[in-house]
């Protein structure tokens, strides 16, 4: 059994942590995604919640993780069982809010979860960040190859968009992904590539000393200043989510109370 955090009222999203775990940075996304109108829905997969684990903890994390039977970490281990689990609960967090749908917001390691998370019918507005997986494979999906099919047709029958950002500079996700994204998805794939030296050139440890590139557009390598290109990248997820899961006359925020 998974624990699995919530806030807030309104349509659901479900935030996947990214690696090593939920993070405070994480937590912050999570509350921004709230205050723009949505019930948030934070699995814990990974790691120590609400922590900042040490280069050394973090690193301990990423490897149990990558060895472990639930993620399939690398290229040719097909689709990760987990996502099924992850599907099941925007099936619930959807029966639960209602709403037109579901979004998902992946997020490093669980990048390209919110993809493949769109093979349940509730999820609509899926969000890849800086996907970093298959590890091995640069240009790896990190789906099977039916799981793929199945994913490009249904967004092609149902007129879905599929939103993403990276660094220009992030060679954990590369634009050799974003490609084989594009070649998959055609013109529902949205790529957005930000310059890498507008990443936060403080994060902690585990990004500054294991990551070792500009790599979380929206959480640890995110500059929380007015403006600045990151904070339009929040601000185009959130605008991006209440397009597709806010009614008309439900009312929104723009997503910047803190």
């Amino acid at each position: 059994m998974k624990t699995v955090y919530t806030a807030g009222s309104g349509p659901a999203v479900v935030l996947m942590p990214e690696m090593p775990g939920i993070s405070p940075h994480v937590l912050r996304l999570a509350r921004w995604v709230r205050d723009a109108g949505f019930t948030v829905y934070v699995p814990s997969l990974f790691g120590t919640d609400g922590a900042y684990p040490t280069a050394e903890e973090g690193t301990k994390v990423l490897r149990r993780a990558c060895v472990s039977a639930e993620f399939r970490a690398f290229a040719g281990g097909g689709t990760s069982p987990v996502t099924t689990w992850l599907r099941g609960l925007a099936r619930q967090a959807h029966a639960e809010c209602g709403g037109p749908g579901v979004g998902a917001i992946g997020l490093c390691f669980t990048g390209n979860f919110a993809l493949t998370m769109a093979l349940e019918p509730a999820v609509i507005a899926p969000v890849v960040n800086h996907p970093s997986r298959p590890s091995d494979d640069p240009a790896g999906l990190d789906m099977s190859d039916e799981d793929a099919r199945m994913v490009r047709e249904r967004i092609e029958r149902d007129g879905l968009k599929v939103l993403a950002y990276r660094f220009d500079n992030d060679r954990w996700c590369t634009g050799q992904r974003f490609a084989a994204y594009q070649a998959l998805l055609g013109d529902a794939f949205d790529g957005r590539v930000l310059p890498g030296d507008s990443a936060r050139l403080d994060p902690p440890p585990f990004f500054r000393d294991v990551v070792e590139t500009p790599h979380s557009v929206v959480t640890a390598h995110l500059v929380d200043d007015e403006g600045h290109p990151t904070v339009k990248a929040r601000d185009e997820i959130l605008a991006f989510l209440a397009e597709r899961l806010i009614l008309p006359g439900d009312g929104e925020s723009d997503g910047r109370t803190q």
